[in-house]
């Protein structure tokens, strides 16, 4: 997509991902759905993205709040603000839909689109997954897929603090 002026709009807010969903459905299209921080992209959530698109014709991210990342990792994080992580998780190919969550959980936002597969990093059980049995309650699924080792941005913060 060469088409920049289009990334803006993949960032939505509950409302609007709502209806997005409901029109992709009324097509026949899955739902695939990650949540995360996202504070520096690296090549693990590049990663990790690619293998929850794999998973359904759209991909929405659901991203912590910078409220919600203070009080999940603390109040040096996120080094980048909530509207930075969307835009560029919003420029990425693979994400059709970004939504900022304020919670520590996206529970309430997954209960409100109900997507078709939740996609999480091999650190989290099935039984872990935020929404999990919601979704599975519809007919959906948990998948779970690997970590790409030696990615991690506490690893990145901690080594441009020896700098």
């Amino acid at each position: 997509m060469k088409r920049a002026d289009l990334i803006p709009g993949k960032i939505l807010t509950r409302e609007a991902a709502i209806q997005q969903v409901v029109q992709w459905r009324l097509l026949g299209k899955k739902i695939a759905f990650t949540n995360g921080v996202f504070d520096l992209l690296h090549p693990g959530h590049i990663f990790s993205l690619s293998e929850a698109a794999r998973e359904g014709h759209f991909l929405v991210v659901g991203l912590n709040a910078d409220a919600s990342v203070k009080r999940l990792k603390g109040e040096s994080r996120p080094v980048n603000n909530q509207e930075a992580r969307a835009l560029i998780l919003a420029s990425l190919v693979m994400v059709d839909a970004v939504v900022i969550f304020e919670e520590d959980t996206p529970l309430e936002l997954i209960k409100s689109l109900l997507p078709d597969v939740i996609v999480k990093g091999g650190d989290y059980t099935v039984e872990q997954v935020a929404g999990g049995r919601e979704v599975m309650a519809n007919g959906g699924r948990v998948v779970i897929n690997p970590i790409l080792e030696g990615h991690s941005t506490t690893s990145m913060i901690a080594k441009m603090k020896e700098h």
